[in-house]
């Protein structure tokens, strides 16, 4: 699950749903009269801070959070007074907490204040898209700004699904820029209507966009619902385009659906979606599934890729096992980089009983590369104290040259005292 939020929320950010508090709604597709407490973080610089006007405006708030919108109106009313670094901030809340409060024709004095006082503030945004809702002009075919667009129809979708929906397939299919139709296709997998449902799987389905084919897709992945892992299986096993595939690899990768991308990799016979599909395992954690790949497969081939794959879910009980056993030189060299890479105590031990068991000078030096790249310095030079062979105890010092540990520096000066 964690690796799901993760996943989502490097995403998520990817499309540029993180920004300053003017376009928090509309970047994040979240209006600021559904989430209220979103834009309410503002910059600091430690020379403009007002204790006081932080208190009020932490106060007002608090009240605006829990409903009380009278509180709420005499707070912010009060931070604005102060003319502080907060105080068009708190004109647009307090015009939100008018509105709320069923008081409209003050709240559009209080954004014409804000207007006239602040004409370069970052709140003007918000203050637009909340005096389109007041005025009820809410058409966004009639507003030219892509992002107030978006805003219209997200407030639209809160409002009146049924008539949102159309004016997003409108904007999706029609001749809008990408990142327009990016952001109103986010909007529509956000919704609960099944008229929107239905056209994002239209929309993943179809062929002829590609783009927004596998952007839609994608955002299926956002709700792993069984009717939407049923689709996305359909996709997958309906498609002859490898990057249509490796998108849907994306979608389950977003939903968490692990059982899925096994299910895939045992019966995949393109090898390279099988070796995606083990790839996406290891960032799913998917440690046992990666383990019985690498044990059943006959290929060298997949048993390196599992291994590889082992590197994103920290597998360093797997990795060990493996070096103790493997025998081929490719896919040993790679669970012994592996092993270095992971780190942690586990592998250290398995990397230094390798280093004594091994007879093969070309695997040893394999083990020192790895030591190197785990920076096990104090390890390495317990193995060089001990190492007879001029070459291997060479390429010992040459790595560690490159590593700094007090162990390091004193065994190099012995070497020159000697």
């Amino acid at each position: 699950m964690m690796i799901r939020k993760f996943f989502l929320l490097i995403f998520l950010a990817c499309l540029g749903l993180g920004a300053g508090p003017a376009q928090a709604a509309a970047e994040a597709i979240a209006p600021p009269q559904s989430a209220p407490s979103a834009s309410l973080v503002d910059p600091q610089t430690a020379e403009k801070v007002n204790p006081h006007e932080d208190e009020l405006y932490s106060a007002a708030k608090d009240a605006l959070d829990d409903g009380e919108y009278d509180n709420a109106i005499k707070q912010f009313d009060e931070v604005a007074k102060l003319h502080g670094r907060k105080a068009d901030g708190a004109l647009y809340w307090k015009a939100y907490a008018l509105n709320k409060a069923g008081n409209k024709a003050q709240a559009l004095t209080t954004v014409g204040e804000l207007r006239k006082n602040y004409p370069k503030s970052t709140w003007l945004r918000d203050a637009a898209a909340l005096e389109q809702e007041m005025r009820g002009a809410v058409n966004p075919e009639n507003i030219s700004d892509d992002e107030l667009k978006l805003l219209a129809i997200q407030s639209l979708m809160n409002s009146d699904p049924e008539k949102a929906v159309p004016l997003l397939e409108k904007i999706i299919q029609g001749n809008y820029s990408s990142k327009l139709k990016d952001k109103a296709l986010f909007v529509l997998s956000q919704s609960g209507s099944e008229k929107a449902q239905q056209i994002l799987m239209g929309l993943a389905k179809a062929n002829n966009q590609p783009d927004l084919q596998k952007r839609a897709i994608r955002y299926m992945g956002m709700n792993g619902n069984g009717r939407n892992r049923a689709v996305l299986k359909e996709i997958y096993n309906s498609s002859t385009d490898i990057s249509v595939k490796k998108t849907v690899f994306q979608a389950w990768l977003m939903c968490g659906c692990k059982d899925d991308v096994a299910a895939l990799a045992r019966t995949e016979k393109n090898p390279e979606l099988r070796r995606e599909a083990i790839r996406y395992l290891g960032m799913m954690g998917g440690r046992a599934e990666l383990l019985e790949f690498y044990k059943s497969s006959a290929d060298a081939e997949t048993r390196e890729a599992a291994v590889g794959a082992m590197l994103l879910c920290g597998c360093s009980h797997e990795l060990a096992e493996i070096v103790q056993t493997e025998k081929d030189p490719a896919v040993l060299d790679k669970a012994i980089n592996t092993l270095g890479l992971v780190g942690g105590q586990e592998s250290l031990a398995a990397l230094t009983n390798l280093y004594g068991s091994q007879a093969s000078v070309s695997t040893k030096k394999k083990v020192i590369n790895a030591l190197f790249l785990h920076g096990a310095g104090k390890e390495m030079v317990a193995l060089a104290r001990k190492e007879t062979n001029p070459e291997l105890k060479r390429e010992m010092i040459q790595k560690m040259s490159l590593m700094s540990s007090p162990e390091i520096t004193e065994y190099m000066m012995e070497i020159l005292n000697k």
